[in-house]
């Protein structure tokens, strides 16, 4: 699954409408329903196997079944990812891959841009994930609950999520945040909270707009680095 071609975030926070959006987004397009021929064989066995994961939960997901989702010879995936460790991992590694496309390098901010210039970012990521990549995070929530099982699985998965917690962290520090790696867990446990919430919980029919999301942000962001700094519009 491929980001859309990424909408600037808006730099200034519309105010908020005080209401949730009804949402009937089309359905997103699954990673092998959008992989391109000059894909790769091991982003074919990911694609695939996140399709699956998708569709049929983790009792679904098996090398045989990735190969018929692929469109691969019988046994490529096996040749591939021999043991269901391997297969798991590698969906975790396709995973991460996918998520780190949701927003392009120049839409991230940038050392000295500022809380405002989080909040916008943070708000278009969640935005993009209850739009268009919500097979994204069922994919994620299935690994996530394996990963709760398999202690193997467990170190790998939590590896992988170093990759987007460590630069959170490193933005909270440059936003001025007195004790980043907490306020970076706040934020995170927000954000997750919400997009599971809004993807698979009581408000799956609703998705946020994104300045109610932004005006979500930065409340946040505003009470972790007090409200006289001056770098969060309302």
């Amino acid at each position: 699954m491929s980001a859309r071609t990424p909408e600037p975030a808006s730099s200034g926070a519309a105010a908020p409408t005080g209401t949730v959006t009804p949402a009937t987004p089309a359905t997103p397009a699954t990673p092998a329903a959008t992989a391109t021929p000059a894909a790769s064989r091991a982003e074919r066995i990911g694609d695939a196997a996140l399709d699956l994961l998708v569709e049929r939960g983790m009792r679904g997901l098996t090398h045989r079944a990735v190969d018929e989702r692929a469109g691969l010879p019988q046994g490529s995936t096996s040749n591939h990812a021999r043991t269901r460790q391997a297969l798991l991992e590698t969906a975790v590694r396709r995973q991460v891959e996918l998520e780190s496309r949701v927003l392009t390098p120049d839409e991230m901010p940038g050392p000295d841009s500022g809380a405002g210039a989080l909040a916008d970012a943070l708000a278009l990521a969640l935005h993009r994930y209850l739009t268009d990549h919500r097979a994204l995070l069922v994919s994620r929530y299935e690994l996530a609950l394996e990963a709760t099982r398999r202690p193997e699985l467990r170190t790998f998965f939590d590896a992988a999520g170093a990759a987007f917690r460590d630069p959170l962290i490193a933005m909270m520090a440059d936003a001025g945040s007195p004790a980043p790696e907490r306020h970076a867990l706040s934020l995170i446990a927000w954000s997750e909270g919400l997009m599971f919430s809004c993807a698979a919980g009581s408000f799956h029919a609703s998705v946020p707009s994104l300045p109610e999301l932004r005006t979500g942000v930065a409340e946040l962001l505003r009470g972790m680095l007090g409200t006289g700094t001056g770098r969060l519009s309302p």
